[in-house]
């Protein structure tokens, strides 16, 4: 049996193997993570070990909860294993659902706890190559026109993050950040 994580099966969240639940394309729990500095997005760029979207960008990271760990501590302990990040404490943003095909005959239903963090002073970052096989700092603006020309580098959820939900992940920060 490999990693339990939390999904509804017959309308009850219910603890249900990750592979499982992305085969099936079972609504699941998830949470993704935004470091933020100034008007740069810090990006990691997936594993080739990944068992689906290897080798694509996507935002800071993201992940499932374990079986009753709280959103928040999972993105604390997210930004940790995948990043080597600490003493970053993301807010809680936004909840949204959506549904994607993953490739490899998989679907990604996730209820998603959205999460941003400010990055005021230097960083440092040590990616789990597990997990992360390249990371980057990138200005939200050169993001989107990136995304829009070359949408086969990224993930399906960063594009719908971005597409859908960009004014409610980062509200004004990015602009207030952009005139200071």
């Amino acid at each position: 049996m490999g990693i339990m994580i939390p999904a509804w099966v017959d309308g009850e969240l219910t603890p249900v193997d990750k592979l499982e639940v992305h085969e099936k394309g079972l609504r699941h729990k998830a949470v993704s993570v935004f470091a933020v500095r100034g008007t740069e997005i810090l990006l990691q760029r997936r594993a080739l070990g990944k068992y689906h979207t290897p080798g694509l960008w996507a935002n800071t990271c993201c992940t499932h909860p374990d079986w009753g760990e709280t959103p928040s501590e999972c993105a604390v302990r997210r930004l940790r294993e995948e990043l080597g990040i600490t003493g970053l404490y993301p807010e809680y943003r936004h909840r949204l659902e959506y549904h994607a095909d993953v490739g490899n005959n998989m679907i990604e239903h996730e209820v998603v706890d959205i999460f941003l963090t400010h990055v005021r002073s230097p960083l440092k970052i040590e990616p789990n190559p597990d997990e992360v096989m390249d990371i980057r700092w990138i200005d939200y603006h050169d993001l989107l026109a990136e995304v829009q020309r070359h949408p086969q580098r990224f993930t399906p959820w960063l594009k719908i993050y971005l597409h859908n939900y960009a004014d409610t992940i980062f509200g004004p920060d990015l602009m207030f950040a952009a005139t200071s």
